[in-house]
């Protein structure tokens, strides 16, 4: 039997037959898919207002604590195609339940270590290792899931919206509720991470129902001949949704990195009170990707003249922040280039999960998604770097950065001349 050719979203849990139940059981699985982003986005982003605080604890040098941080996006980065790949092979629930499970263990290696080792930097980084090996096949894979979930493209649009909205829910809630726990324990927020994980595993085991395999598998070989295919056919368009989600990544963490480093050096803004000024740019991200889920609907044209406003808004606002250093002008700058984030990347999510068929959409997503994670990993050392060296340059730099992006929108996505 061709599992391919199925549409999957009848296999959604739902509990009778009823208009109402389908449409409870359809909102519940649109939770469970949203919920692996949001505890991947805070068991990473937690963890940066206590760095002061464990790199103290733990007695190490300020290199050493931010491979914390680092370790976890290497190894995800490196990762990230392996679980695209197995999913497309294997199914999508079989590599994200595992994974979730892989990550809280690296979780709880973490917070056991922090307790109660003796000299627990080596542990904690081991753990950090496992949660990045968990987070390669958690969160990725959901982008692909939703495309085969749903049939109706306007349900993919929405539910790709609300996907990246809990992303940035994550990233909103990060710095506010790290520092609040770690009022307790400083390593409480390494304890936290994995009964959150069980949490969407409960849900995910429920809500989200599979056959015993989504697809038949193909020989590696045939696979791979496939995907060549793919980028044959669809290279420019796929490397510009590539180069975007790297460009827009880069940004939003190096513009975080700069505005947390002035909060703090400029301001004598700490803890709790930074945390909620970080909250604020990223909040208008949020917003905005939940808007733009539910206008996009299934018109790739739109997605393409959305995201190309979203970039145009975020070169505008850097470029801008060079006349005033103000604090409410900044944060004024950052809103607005936020809601340029915010619109750009549900659309990029939508014509990529739309762009390829299922057999091979979760190889091609991890690619964009492993892609986000350099731009992530990249930003906040270059804008480190950026203010040590070229203070009076960086947002000319990052405006220059985000403009190509405009221009790889403009000229490298062209849904109006290309078939999907």
């Amino acid at each position: 039997m061709d599992y391919s050719e199925r549409s999957l979203f009848r296999k959604v849990a739902l509990f009778s037959s009823s208009p109402s139940d389908k449409k409870r059981g359809k909102k519940m699985a649109v939770i469970s898919l949203s919920s692996i982003p949001l505890i991947m986005t805070l068991g990473n982003s937690m963890l940066i207002p206590v760095l002061p605080v464990m790199k103290k604890e733990l007695g190490v040098s300020s290199f050493q604590i931010s491979l914390i941080i680092t370790v976890y996006s290497l190894v995800a980065i490196i990762l990230i195609p392996i679980a695209g790949f197995l999913s497309d092979h294997f199914g999508r629930k079989k590599v994200i339940i595992p994974s979730l499970i892989i990550a809280a263990a690296g979780g709880l290696i973490c917070g056991w270590a922090a307790w109660k080792a003796k000299n627990p930097y080596g542990l904690i980084l081991a753990g950090r290792a496992l949660k990045g090996i968990g987070a390669a096949g958690a969160a990725p894979i959901v982008m692909p899931l939703v495309g085969d979930m749903f049939k109706n493209e306007k349900d993919v649009s929405s539910t790709l919206g609300a996907i990246e909205t809990s992303n940035t829910l994550g990233k909103v809630l990060s710095p506010v509720l790290g520092a609040f726990l770690a009022g307790f324990l400083w390593f409480m927020p390494f304890l936290i991470f994995p009964v959150l994980c069980v949490f969407s595993i409960i849900l995910m085991a429920v809500f989200i129902k599979r056959g015993k395999t989504e697809y038949e598998p193909v020989p590696f070989k045939v696979f791979r001949q496939r995907i060549k295919k793919i980028f044959k056919y669809n290279g420019r368009w796929l490397l510009s949704i590539f180069l975007n989600g790297v460009i827009i990544m880069f940004i939003l963490f190096g513009v975080l990195f700069y505005l947390s480093e002035i909060l703090e050096k400029d301001y004598a803004i700490t803890n709790l009170k930074k945390g909620l000024f970080l909250a604020i740019p990223l909040g208008a991200i949020c917003i905005s990707s939940f808007v733009t889920g539910k206008v996009i609907k299934e018109n790739k044209v739109l997605m393409k003249f959305i995201t190309l406003a979203g970039m145009i808004l975020l070169t505008g606002s850097i470029i801008l922040l060079t006349f005033s250093e103000k604090l409410w002008f900044m944060i004024s700058m950052f809103i607005i280039g936020g809601i340029g984030i915010g619109a750009g990347l549900p659309c990029l999510d939508s014509l990529i999960t739309d762009g390829i068929r299922k057999e091979q959409r979760g190889t091609v997503t991890s690619f964009y998604n492993a892609m986000r994670f350099v731009g992530v990993a990249a930003g906040p050392p270059a804008a480190a770097i950026m203010m040590k060296s070229l203070p009076e340059g960086i947002f000319y730099i990052l405006g220059g950065i985000s403009l190509l992006a405009v221009f790889i929108t403009m000229f490298g996505i062209r849904p109006e001349k290309e078939k999907a």
